[in-house]
């Protein structure tokens, strides 16, 4: 057995979602985060620290030391595409600091967001070998997917599905539930092995929409965001100055023209936009104290000091909540506006367990004070973030400001210089990939330290940058905002005739060394310096496996992803199995299709659900309810299209079925799917029919599956109170995509519409 060498520190990697420049109060933020500040009081505070600009991309620098496209994470695993740089399987040669660090004795725990595996790989079926206890870990308790509720989350134990310890009702929240786990797992190896070493990775779902969070969390911010996101911006951006986050000289940066400013926001717009972000903040607040608790036990158990924390967002705040903010964040995903008296309606429910709300891009720009843009973007406040590294034990500086260029690709290496590793040469039988980050573990004692982190290559959805001794040039896509590109979020398609337009004339550039908020572009005083920049970007791009640059985002929703089976028609799902996830599930989004349940009835009846897909969201569900036959599909949210049978449901063997019929063509871009007849049978007899006007395009969850003979999660209809677990007894429930086994029976339909007369 492999022992770690005596006094070896433990690691703790703390990685936040969607967390801008300026969002932390350490980083000048309005909001109270008295736990992170505590860390950065007693430890370092990275103002030059930069990521991807999107979340998995940045998470396999994280635990590689790798570029996003040597991982194959050009973007997220769900929009993969096939080439190299993009296919979202980070090869075995890139290996993980947990698969290094249980060579050297230590203990390792994964917990919260993973967001790292093939989506079509994170069905029961497997196959487990990209999943976390497959890439190092011993231990993990989280959900695999990119975003969760944090009251009904998906959880994974090991590789098994598990469901939450108790429920909303009862005060689950997730946050809560992964730093009690955490707590637990180094307990319990403490207490049996005390001077073995744990690195725990912990990725909270905090601060991702859904910005969920029990309610005296936000009302504890009442009032305090009623003075507009301008305002946050000069409260924040002097509060950096004082503390010193921001170099001398830097400018906040100018009003950005896709977000309205508050003054022209009516009077119902600044009340709903104010309490988008104290749920935010609250969600903030809240995760920072329970970070706080897992700090307090390491110092409880003698442990804090000789533990290596590093903490880190992904990248920087997030706008896919678009101008508007949305209480659904699904409707983005399937480019469905927001609706202002809708969400009015709702704001005391923003932040609990109906809602999936997420804040108005004049917070994200806001929360990337003093730097521009946001998430997905190359712009430094959308590759910009909070990174603060604590070690009592190995750092004797304290509450110091650090300015050296980073990156996540340098985290490894910072580790492994620090605990005395030299990176392996093979992992379980692969050679290992050189690593390709820096260590900057030159810069803990010396505040002065030139930077060795020289170049860096940015590029996501097309938009790009490269950074290179304190220039740096973007390429921004498709212009430096929206409304200055004439185009609307996201829309853009990159042919490689536009490709040629912006390479000859939208390229900036800026110098970053002394214009940290890129703010003077200096791209016409300095045109041979910007060929060179452009020239080191796809120098850097081709050694790096960018290529083929892609622009699309939602739009690869529409592309068929690969699959573990072969190309099927017909699904069969049966009860007491596990949640299927959105990639693996049977796609009936805008096609006809068919779901029938082969049940049994007793005398006495029952009640339940027979296939759900989703959750509040939007989905689908076919349940027996009060003796009839039910059919909801949730319109993101929205509105439910119902139909119910008009005769009870027989006692004895039945065959249940639900049938779509498509009477139109989806309208995508206006976020409509499919309109069609629904209809409802009881034995091949049509016991219910209803139209839809539309149905949901793209994507019918953002985080819960499938499950048969239940409704895991949140429930798809109002209808019912979930799990709704069916009472007969359900044999099985097939799904047929073919379009083929529509029952055709026009008498049939005919006289059930006189009927309905």
């Amino acid at each position: 057995m492999v022992k770690a060498s005596p006094g070896a520190p433990n690691v703790v990697f703390v990685v936040l979602d969607d967390v801008g420049f300026g969002q932390l109060g350490a980083y000048g933020a309005p909001i109270r985060t008295p736990n992170f500040d505590r860390l950065a009081a007693n430890g370092l505070t990275y103002t030059n620290m930069h990521t991807t600009a999107l979340c998995s991309p940045t998470r396999s620098c994280v635990l590689t030391g790798r570029n996003h496209h040597s991982n194959a994470m050009s973007s997220i695993t769900e929009i993969s595409l096939g080439y190299p740089g993009s296919n979202g399987n980070i090869p075995f040669e890139n290996g993980f600091l947990s698969e290094i660090l249980s060579k050297q004795g230590y203990a390792t725990f994964g917990l919260g967001k993973w967001h790292l595996s093939p989506a079509e790989q994170t069905s029961a079926a497997g196959p487990f070998d990209r999943w976390p206890t497959g890439r190092g870990f011993d231990k993990f308790y989280g959900f695999l997917g990119g975003d969760s509720s944090q009251y009904y989350p998906e959880l994974v134990r090991g590789t098994e599905q598990v469901e939450p310890p108790s429920t909303p009702e009862e005060g689950y929240h997730l946050t809560e539930d992964l730093v009690k786990t955490s707590i637990g797992y180094i307990a319990d190896l403490k207490q049996l092995d005390p001077d073995k070493p744990f690195f725990l990775y912990l990725a909270t779902g905090a601060a991702h929409t859904p910005h969920h969070v029990p309610k005296e969390w936000s009302d504890a911010y009442a009032g305090e965001f009623d003075d507009g996101w301008e305002a946050y911006r000069a409260k924040t951006f002097a509060r950096q100055i004082e503390l010193g986050i921001i170099p001398e000289g830097t400018l906040l940066s100018g009003h950005d023209p896709d977000v309205q400013r508050w003054s022209d926001c009516s009077a119902d717009e600044q009340r709903l936009y104010a309490r988008f972000m104290e749920v935010f903040a609250g969600f903030i607040t809240h995760t920072d104290h329970h970070i706080g608790l897992l700090l307090d036990f390491l110092e409880r158990i003698g442990e804090l000091d000789n533990t290596i924390v590093m903490l880190i967002s992904d990248n920087g705040a997030s706008a896919e909540g678009g101008p508007t903010g949305s209480t659904n964040e699904n409707k983005f995903f399937n480019w469905v506006p927001d609706d202002l008296q809708e969400n009015l309606a709702a704001i005391d429910e923003l932040g609990g367990p109906g809602m999936y709300n997420h804040y108005p891009w004049g917070w994200a720009w806001a929360g990337d004070t003093p730097l521009r843009r946001w998430k997905r973007e190359t712009y430094q406040g959308g590759t910009t973030d909070p990174f603060i590294v604590q070690w009592p034990a190995g750092i004797s500086a304290r509450g110091q400001v650090r300015r050296q260029y980073a990156h996540a690709i340098d985290m490894v290496p910072t580790i492994l210089e620090s605990l005395g590793v030299t990176p392996p040469e093979a992992i379980n039988g692969y050679s290992q990939a050189d690593i390709e980050g820096t260590s900057f573990a030159y810069s803990f004692d010396d505040a002065e330290a030139a930077s060795r982190h020289t170049t860096q290559y940015f590029e996501m959805f097309g938009h790009r940058a490269i950074y290179h001794d304190g220039w740096r040039a973007v390429c921004p896509v498709p212009g430096p905002s929206f409304a200055e590109a004439g185009m609307p979020f996201g829309a853009m398609e990159l042919t490689q005739e536009k490709l040629d337009v912006l390479d000859s004339t939208a390229w900036e550039l800026y110098r970053v060394d002394s214009d940290f908020s890129e703010t003077d572009d200096v791209a016409a005083q300095n045109p041979e310096k910007l060929k060179e920049m452009i020239a080191l970007w796809y120098s850097e791009a081709e050694r790096y496996q960018v290529f083929p640059i892609d622009a699309s985002a939602q739009q690869r929703l529409l592309v068929n992803r690969p699959q573990l089976a072969a190309p099927r028609t017909t699904f069969v799902y049966w009860p007491h199995t596990s949640a299927v996830p959105e990639n693996a599930a049977v796609r009936v989004l805008n096609r006809a299709h068919s779901i029938t349940a082969r049940v049994v009835i007793p005398e006495t009846g029952a009640e339940g659900v027979l296939l759900a897909h989703g959750g509040n969201t939007g989905g689908y569900t076919l349940w027996v309810q009060d003796g009839t036959l039910h059919y909801v599909h949730n319109y993101v949210g929205i509105e439910e299209f119902h139909v119910e049978s008009d005769r009870p449901v027989p006692s004895g063997a039945v065959r249940l079925r639900f049938e779509f019929e498509p009477t139109g063509a989806p309208d995508v871009a206006n976020g409509k799917g499919a309109p069609g007849r629904a209809q409802l049978y009881i034995d091949d007899e049509l016991v219910g029919q209803t139209d839809l006007p539309h149905t949901v395009p793209l994507l019918v969850s953002l985080a819960e599956g499938l499950t048969c003979g239940r409704n895991g999660g949140s429930s798809v209809s109002a209808r019912y109170a979930p799990p709704f677990e069916f009472t007969g007894t359900l044999l099985d429930v097939t799904v047929d995509v073919s379009g083929e086994d529509l029952i055709e029976d026009d008498q049939a339909r005919i006289a059930y519409l006189l009927s309905r007369q």
